[in-house]
């Protein structure tokens, strides 16, 4: 790092010690992750912990045309918008071949994956893109790396800002790859992710609403079905999230009626195997 850079990131090390509020000091946290830790590093992490999904959680992915078709036909439009957010990441999509998990979830770097149980789950194009834009969202806030940075501990972020244990960084960084999966978000990480979710879905011409609806079916059938215990573990459906959602909906004045119809997705769901290749552990790094 540049002494102007190590200037830079002093300060906003001193700011994050300021900060009070959750908002300040995530914004504090984003502004220094994004000093501290590169896009790089942060797409190198995430090849890592695609190598260890692969390897030893042995996830395959499904590469029927139908179906990878029919989600990178949501993210396709979107990644633009997140692109504008945040330029630079190189957005990677696959589906996992698991259909009792019902899940989504994205890793540093641009890498996102959702089960196919979750696309058996929805009912709607409008659902799949809610939970997609909210996870596309997790990347374009910069969400791993502030984890990263509040996991080092504020003394030893000032200390790397000034230069004294530039080892620091890359032991973190090297440890959150080595745990293989990172750490679950916090309340304020998914709603942040939310908002941004809600966005880009309708940015897209996708019914924002769409992961309110899928959050409200999955709590309703909840104990039906065991497959939802994960999502509803690293997406908590609290009426106060879900009350916030419509209400940034509508003090925003985000529209879209895009995707409310089933569309493809039956079709879609035909080609989707009942029993996956291989049986990993479902759940993935934290949503």
């Amino acid at each position: 790092m540049s002494s102007s850079g190590k200037l830079v990131a002093a300060g906003l090390a001193s700011l994050l010690g300021l900060a009070c509020s959750h908002a300040q000091r995530g914004k504090a946290e984003t502004a220094l992750a994004k000093a501290l830790i590169s896009d790089q590093q942060e797409s190198q992490l995430g090849v890592q912990v695609k190598q260890q999904l692969e390897q030893e959680q042995h996830v395959k992915y499904l590469q029927d045309p139908a179906v990878v078709g029919f989600v990178k036909g949501i993210t396709d439009k979107i990644l633009p918008l997140a692109e504008k957010e945040r330029p630079g990441v190189k957005w990677q999509v696959h589906v996992i071949d698991d259909p009792k998990t019902v899940n989504a979830f994205a890793t540093p770097g641009g890498y996102l994956y959702v089960y196919s149980g979750l696309l058996l789950a929805a009912d709607t194009p409008a659902e799949v893109a809610g939970v997609l834009s909210h996870e596309a969202g997790h990347v374009v806030a910069r969400h791993s790396a502030r984890q990263m940075v509040d996991a080092m501990g504020l003394e030893a972020v000032a200390a790397l800002a000034l230069g004294k244990n530039p080892s620091a960084l890359s032991q973190v960084v090297a440890g959150a790859g080595g745990k293989g999966l990172m750490l679950a978000n916090s309340r304020e990480d998914e709603t942040e992710a939310d908002e941004y979710g809600a966005r880009f879905a309708s940015g897209a011409g996708y019914d924002p609403r769409g992961l309110i609806t899928f959050f409200q079916k999955l709590e309703k059938l909840e104990g039906q079905q065991p497959g939802f215990a994960k999502f509803l573990s690293d997406h908590p459906p609290t009426p106060d999230r879900v009350s916030h959602l419509e209400q940034y909906i509508a003090a925003n004045h985000l529209a879209g009626a895009g995707g409310r119809d089933p569309g493809d997705l039956p079709a879609v769901k035909a080609k989707i195997p009942k029993a996956p290749a291989s049986a990993p552990p479902g759940g993935g790094p934290g949503s």
